[in-house]
């Protein structure tokens, strides 16, 4: 059954045409994965779908009847007074006014004019049986025991329900509005992102959630991973064209790679017929003419309508722009490039680390993962420098340079050009500052805009071109595909491969890992616990 219908949709925004006649057809029960570059429009599509823009040229939008649909954006609007656990209570109204509906006919019971009269005490009974089975019916019973175990299976901490919104994070926030949507479990679900900032047990809980799911899901993520374990079809919204592959993500490469091979074939078969058919048009105009033959002519006509006739097959796009991390190089330096000895940190009585041990040698890629407030960014800032530990010492090889790529880009300057920010960093020229930025896809329009105008993905491309200019040979990585798209998260793992010097990536992308780090260490119980291999390693020693 198809529940959402797009027909022939065009999308402008400002100058830039989005989309044009776009068809797509979500159905009952898929589970789909909407994947395309940043910019190419998927927020937009799901903008349009819940109305927020309206399609141009006489496109459509059609929804089965009673159809409902449910949208988290990136960042989504919510009560920043209420606390986590308030909001979260709000996400399906229908249960409190079920309950406060309740309240009104128990305190009427009581009513001398309604228990006196036979009638009205007839309708209110039959009144409250009606609340109380829709009531179960909704689940009203357990809904405070199933938000609040929602919300800490998502990764909120028991301390943070009760804290106001204000104070959380962006991703914080983000948890409590799709845990508002699970709660009023429309028919559709339209998930921006939702596992950006989840750790990695919130993932797998969101893959659950996902999985189980009794209606209709549209994800968009940049997470492989994730794509894999949940969905049934990947959508594709490429040069403002959807194709829909049946099937997860590496389902959808492996075809999407047939398809392109076949095209290629059929393409410069194509091309040989028409050049075929193109010389011999011209042959037949010729002779037509020099030997003043009509029926030469006609021939020659017929052909070339039949040329015109033909339906072309397009030339497939095989190799696309991609950000260029070519001169992530690095460089030799000390042979022991991190110790810890003997570390313990805490912060009043809460104790983070307690005698932490560890030793990363040079060209090693290590992985850090642990819960959402284990610890992992403090021991980042440990290793910065920019928190001391209370006991131990933290050793960094003489001739080793760190590289720094921190979670919320708080490494840039906000108010700085993408020109200046470049050619402080690199020493460079106004031109070759330029022409350094057009490698990692900015625009000439883009390089004198301020930071603090680009988006998230933006941002996470300048704040990599800034490592690659810092020259270093360790590599401190604090989830550095959040932003990015899954064409500019395989340059920088290819970039990684080939890197010379050392690399400690903290992410919950567990493709990303899977891809770069040959060890992993978790934190857990205020220690390190290390495991030799990638993320899949680690996953089937822990199972």
């Amino acid at each position: 059954m198809i529940q959402i219908q797009l027909s022939n949709i065009t999308l402008v925004l400002g100058a830039k045409r989005i989309f044009e006649n776009l068809n797509w057809e979500i159905q009952h029960g898929q589970r789909i994965g909407l994947i395309g570059a940043n910019g190419a429009g998927k927020s937009s599509l799901f903008k349009l779908i819940e109305g927020e823009y309206a399609p141009e040229l006489g496109g459509s939008i059609t929804r089965a009847r009673l159809v409902t649909t449910g949208y988290l954006p990136q960042q989504p609007e919510l009560d920043l007074t209420l606390t986590a656990l308030a909001s979260a209570m709000q996400g399906n109204p229908r249960v409190a006014q079920v309950h406060a509906e309740l309240e009104h006919v128990e305190k009427s019971l009581g009513d001398p004019e309604v228990y006196g009269d036979e009638k009205k005490l007839e309708r209110m009974l039959e009144r409250q049986h009606h609340l109380i089975d829709e009531y179960f019916a909704l689940g009203g019973d357990s809904y405070p025991a199933r938000v609040r175990d929602l919300l800490l299976g998502l990764g909120l901490a028991e301390s943070e329900l009760t804290k106001p919104l204000s104070v959380l994070s962006g991703g914080q926030k983000k948890l409590v509005g799709l845990a508002r949507l699970l709660l009023l479990h429309p028919d559709v679900l339209l998930l921006d992102e939702p596992d950006n900032h989840l750790d990695l047990p919130g993932k797998v809980y969101l893959e659950k959630l996902v999985r189980e799911y009794d209606g209709t899901v549209v994800i968009i993520s940049h997470d492989r991973y994730l794509l894999d374990a949940v969905v049934t079809h990947i959508a594709e919204l490429e040069d403002g064209k959807m194709t829909v592959f049946e099937g997860d993500y590496t389902s959808y490469i492996n075809d999407k790679e047939m398809r392109l091979a076949r095209q290629e074939e059929m393409f410069r078969a194509q091309q040989h017929t028409i050049k075929r058919l193109e010389a011999a048009i011209k042959r037949l105009e010729i002779w037509g003419k020099v030997y003043d033959q009509e029926d030469l002519a006609r021939k020659a006509k017929s052909m070339q309508k039949r040329l015109d006739k033909m339906d072309r097959v397009e030339k497939p796009i095989t190799e696309r722009k991609r950000m260029d991390l070519g001169q992530l190089n690095g460089w030799r330096g000390s042979n022991k490039v991190l110790e810890l000895a003997n570390i313990s940190k805490s912060f009043g009585e809460k104790a983070v680390f307690s005698n932490l041990n560890e030793t990363i040698w040079h060209g090693e890629r290590v992985g850090l993962i642990g819960a959402n407030g284990a610890g992992k960014s403090v021991l980042l800032r440990m290793i910065l420098g920019q928190e001391m530990p209370d006991v131990g010492e933290i050793k960094i090889g003489p001739s080793v340079s760190i590289g720094y790529y921190a979670q919320e880009h708080e490494t840039l300057d906000f108010n700085q050009t993408l020109l200046d920010a470049v050619r402080y960093a690199g020493e460079m020229s106004e031109s070759r500052a330029t022409a350094f930025l057009l490698r990692y896809l900015f625009t000439y329009k883009q390089v004198s805009q301020k930071i603090g105008e680009l988006s998230g993905g933006e941002r996470s491309r300048l704040q990599l071109a800034l490592v690659v200019l810092s020259g270093a040979n360790f590599l401190l990585l604090d989830e550095p595909t959040n932003n990015l798209d899954i064409a500019s998260a395989e340059v920088l793992e290819n970039a990684l491969e080939d890197f010379l010097g050392t690399v400690l990536i903290i992410s919950h992308d567990r493709y990303f890992l899977d891809r770069t780090v040959e060890r992993l260490l978790v934190i857990e119980n205020k220690g390190l616990k290390e495991y030799q291999g990638a993320y899949s390693d680690y996953l089937e020693k822990t199972q």
